[in-house]
C-alpha cells in the first residue's frame, strides 16, 4: 500500500505541480484573450436569463435539459466536497492566500467553461431519442481522433464514475456519523438508496433533481456563512487582509510554522479552485450538451455561472468561515490534513450556531455529495453510452458498479482517495485541454456567429418599430 501511496503522490507532483496548473490556467488566459475577456461582459446578463428561467420554468422536450436544468445539473456536480473540505485543506496546506490563487483561477476558467460548452453543443450527437455530448464527443467530431476520444472517454468513467463517487461517499459517511451519531454502516445504505431510486429514473429524474435541490443547497449554506460572518464581523477585515497579504507572502501573517511556501500557496489554491469548479477538466460539459439552447454560445454563457457559483459564492464562503471565526490552523500535520480541515470547518461553524453548527455543515456537505454523486454518475454514463453504444444491459451494469464504489469509498482512509480523485481527473483533462486549444477557433467563431446574429435581431427590431411609426405618422 506505501508504494501505491508513493506513486499516487508521484504522479500528482508532476501532474498538479507541473503540467495541470501551466496548462489549466494558460488555456484559461489563452481563451480569455481569444473571447475578449466574456467574465466581464456576459456573466451578468447570463445570470439575469438564468433567474428569469427559474421564474418561468418552460416545457423540455424528452431526452433533452432546459439550459436552468442542465446549469444545475453542472452545478450538482461543480458543488461537492471539494467547496468544504477541499477548500479547507487548501488554506491548511498553503494558507489563507490559497484563497486568491483559487479566485484567480475561476476568473479565468470562466472562459475555459464556456468553450467547453459551445463545442459541446455544437458537436452533440443523439442515442436512442436522447441527447448526449461531452468531450470525448468533440474530440472524435471536432479533431476527428477515435483513439484520443477514447482514452478521455474511459479516464471520465474511471474518474468520475468510480474513484469520485467514492470520494463525495466518503465524506458523507464520515460527516454525518460524527455529527449525529449514526453508525457508518446506515449512513451508507441509506445514501445508496436514495442514489439508486435517483437514477434508475434516467435523465429526466436526474435534471429534476439538480433543478429542485441545487438553489436550495447553495442558498442554505451561503446564508449559513454570511451569518456566522456577521456574527464575526470584527474580524472580517483582517482576514481578507490575510487572503491578500498571504497570497504573495505567506509567512507574513503566520502562516511559515510549518514552512508555506509561495509555491504552496499558488499550488493549493489553483489545484483546489480548479478540482472545485472543473473549469477545464472536462466534466461539466456533459450537462450543457443536451441543453435545449437556442444557441451555442448562450449555454456557454450559462456555463460560466456555474463557475461563479462554486468558487466564487461557495468556495469564498467556506475560506471565510474558517478565517472570520478564527477556525483556520496552520499547523496541522500533511498526514491528517483531510480530516483536520473538515473538523477546522466544523468548529468555525460551531461557534456561531453551536452544536447546531457541526449538523448544519454536515447536512451540507452530505447535500453536496449526493448532488455531486448524481451529477458526476450523469457525465460518466455519457462516455459509457460512446465506448458501448447506448447499450441498456451495460447501463445497468454500470450503475451497478456505481453504487459499488459509493459503498468501497466509505471504507476506504480519506486522504488516500482524496489523493486517487487528484490524479484520475488530472489524466482525464489532458485530452480535454489539448481539444480545447485545437479548436478555439471554432469557439470564437461561434461567439462571433452568435454576436452577429444579436445586431441582426437588433437592428430588424428597430427598422420593425421605425417602419410601425413611419405606418402610423401617415
Amino acid at each position: 500500500m506505501e508504494t501505491i501511496n508513493m506513486i499516487v503522490d508521484f504522479v500528482n507532483t508532476i501532474l498538479w505541480d507541473y503540467v495541470l496548473i501551466i496548462a489549466l490556467i494558460g488555456i484559461g488566459i489563452f481563451m480569455t484573450i481569444k473571447l475578449k475577456f466574456p467574465q466581464f461582459t456576459r456573466l451578468f446578463p447570463a445570470l439575469k436569463k438564468m433567474l428569469a428561467g427559474l421564474v418561468s420554468k418552460e416545457p423540455v422536450e424528452e431526452g433533452k435539459m432546459s439550459p436552468v436544468q442542465a446549469l444545475a445539473t453542472a452545478v450538482a456536480a461543480q458543488v461537492g466536497t471539494g467547496n468544504i473540505v477541499g477548500v479547507a485543506t487548501a488554506i491548511a496546506a498553503g494558507g489563507p492566500g490559497a484563497a486568491f490563487w483559487m479566485l484567480i483561477s475561476a476568473f479565468f476558467g470562466m472562459a475555459t467553461i464556456f468553450s467547453e460548452a459551445v463545442l459541446a453543443q455544437k458537436y452533440r450527437e443523439t442515442k436512442n431519442g436522447e441527447l448526449v455530448g461531452g468531450p470525448a464527443y468533440y474530440i472524435k467530431n471536432g479533431l476527428h481522433s477515435k483513439w484520443l476520444s477514447m482514452f478521455f472517454a474511459v479516464a471520465c468513467i474511471f474518474a468520475l464514475g468510480v474513484v469520485g463517487i467514492m470520494v463525495q461517499s466518503n465524506s458523507v459517511a464520515g460527516s454525518v456519523s460524527s455529527a449525529f451519531g449514526v453508525p457508518a454502516i446506515g449512513v451508507t445504505i441509506g445514501l445508496a438508496i436514495i442514489v439508486g431510486l435517483i437514477l434508475m429514473g434516467g435523465m429526466g429524474r436526474i435534471a429534476s433533481f439538480a433543478e429542485t435541490v441545487v438553489p436550495i443547497m447553495a442558498i442554505a449554506y451561503i446564508l449559513g456563512s454570511l451569518i456566522i460572518i456577521i456574527l464575526n464581523i470584527g474580524n472580517l477585515m483582517p482576514a481578507l487582509k490575510s487572503i491578500f497579504v498571504g497570497a504573495f507572502s505567506p509567512k507574513a501573517i503566520g502562516g511559515g510554522a510549518l514552512g508555506i511556501t509561495i509555491q504552496q500557496t499558488i499550488r493549493y489554491g489553483l489545484a483546489r479552485g480548479l478540482f472545485s469548479n472543473e473549469a477545464g477538466m472536462g466534466s461539466t460539459p456533459h450537462s450543457h450538451a443536451v441543453a435545449d439552447a437556442k444557441h451555442p454560445a448562450e449555454q456557454g454563457f450559462t456555463a460560466m455561472i456555474g463557475v461563479f457559483i462554486s468558487t466564487f459564492l461557495i468556495c469564498v464562503s467556506t475560506v471565510m468561515v474558517n478565517l472570520a471565526t478564527g477556525s483556520y490552523n496552520p499547523n496541522i500535520p500533511s498526514a491528517e490534513m483531510t480530516e483536520a480541515a473538515t473538523t477546522m470547518t466544523q468548529y468555525g461553524f460551531s461557534s456561531g450556531f453551536g452544536t447546531f453548527g457541526g449538523m448544519f455543515l454536515s447536512i451540507c456537505l452530505s447535500f453536496f455529495s449526493l448532488t455531486t454523486i448524481v451529477g458526476w454518475y450523469f457525465f460518466a454514463e455519457s462516455n459509457v453510452k460512446m465506448v458501448f453504444n447506448s447499450k441498456a444491459r451495460t447501463l445497468t451494469v454500470f450503475k451497478t458498479i456505481v453504487i459499488t464504489a459509493l459503498v468501497a469509498g466509505t471504507l476506504i482512509d480519506a486522504t488516500f482517495v482524496w489523493k486517487l480523485a487528484d490524479m484520475f481527473m488530472g489524466i482525464m483533462a489532458i485530452p480535454n485541454l489539448i481539444a480545447l486549444l485545437l479548436l478555439s477557433k471554432e469557439v470564437r467563431a461561434i461567439l462571433d456567429d452568435y454576436d452577429s446574429k444579436v445586431v441582426k435581431r437588433v437592428i430588424t427590431g428597430i427598422r420593425n418599430t421605425n417602419s410601425v411609426i413611419n405606418k402610423k405618422a401617415s
